[in-house]
């Protein structure tokens, strides 16, 4: 077997996550549509541009490094989409929304963990400009994870309580209190 270098390995992650961003980039667009909530489908659309941005930043380091971004297909990122189709498929309103924010934020925590692990690679690598690019993103992906929390407090809310609107602000009582709250 030949032993392959971490600069193999890092542009095999690199394809890898590309996939994954242009299968988002697909279903960004029908998760926004599925969307009751106003807040969730403008978060959805807003990420669905950063995704494309992402992309491209993929394709910036590739090109730096003299390789396609193409050529893998990301089956995590396939298997993640496809439970995402099947909530859409199984749920609707509130319910739906609480779904689409599960499905989602399993979505961000995958692409934090490879994002986390080809910028380590990068700064092993000392290419700079590769550990820049993907910093930016992975803070980008964390962001979009905090926001998705900071919906689920009203949505998973609405969920239970399907009379209350999903754009109201859920009263203080109702919300999950923080870690440092419950000590």
């Amino acid at each position: 077997m030949e032993h392959k270098d971490l600069m193999e390995l890092f542009v095999d992650e690199l394809k890898d996550i590309y996939s994954a961003e242009n299968q988002l980039i697909k279903a960004l667009p029908k998760m926004a549509k599925a969307a009751t909530s106003g807040n969730l489908r403008a978060g959805f659309e807003h990420h669905l541009e950063q995704t494309k941005e992402h992309a491209r930043r993929i394709e910036e380091i590739c090109t730096e490094l003299g390789e396609k971004p193409t050529g893998k297909k990301c089956g995590g990122m396939e298997g993640l989409i496809g439970e995402g189709k099947e909530m859409m498929d199984e749920f609707e309103g509130d319910v739906l929304d609480a779904a689409l924010i599960s499905a989602a934020q399993r979505v961000e925590h995958y692409e934090i963990a490879a994002y986390g692990t080809v910028r380590t690679y990068a700064e092993l690598l000392g290419n700079d400009r590769a550990v820049e690019l993907l910093e930016e993103t992975l803070e980008e992906e964390k962001e979009t994870d905090q926001k998705l929390t900071e919906l689920a407090v009203t949505i998973n809310v609405d969920a239970i309580n399907p009379e209350a609107s999903n754009e109201e602000e859920v009263p203080v009582a109702n919300k999950p209190k923080s870690k440092a709250a419950r000590a």
